[in-house]
């Protein structure tokens, strides 16, 4: 999970779970501390979802209900995300949006540019965030592959 700030509004990439390793007997999973994003919860435009591995979506559920702000993420991503928050009775009240690579999307001050990465999940993105600061370009996980099944480098 990482939160972007300008101004006065924030937007949060990526709100995953960590699994415990082996000295964490009795631990289930990890969920990030969300005590800023609850402070600052009408601060909140939106969460940006890369790709649809729990150490990016397994923490929605959990961190929604403090911090709700909709989210946006590609289709196959958006059906995994909705799926969780359908089985913990979240998905009525939530915001979910589709977006594609190459089509843009403003929220407040971040004007956001998508775009497809290949990686061991379909339907993975990478976000270019331009504010008046200057341009991040967040990845995400990818990887480098040859030979993508979807055909698509």
């Amino acid at each position: 999970m990482m939160v972007f700030g300008y101004g006065e509004d924030l937007i949060v990439v990526d709100a995953g779970i960590r699994f415990p390793d082996d000295t964490m007997l009795g631990v289930d999973l990890l969920i990030p501390d969300v005590s800023y994003l609850e402070e600052h919860r009408d601060r909140i435009l939106g969460y940006l979802i890369t790709h649809g591995h729990e150490d990016h979506i397994g923490a929605l559920p959990y961190i929604l209900p403090r911090a709700p702000a909709p989210i946006f993420a590609s289709p196959f991503t958006r059906g995994l995300i909705e799926a969780k928050l359908r089985e913990k009775r979240l998905l009525a009240t939530a915001d979910l949006f589709t977006v594609a690579p190459g089509t843009p999307l403003r929220l407040g001050p971040f004007e956001l540019e998508f775009f497809h990465q290949s990686h061991s999940i379909p339907d993975a993105l990478g976000i270019a965030i331009h504010t008046p600061a200057g341009t991040i370009v967040h990845t995400g996980d990818f990887r480098f592959d040859g030979t993508p099944v979807d055909g698509r480098p």
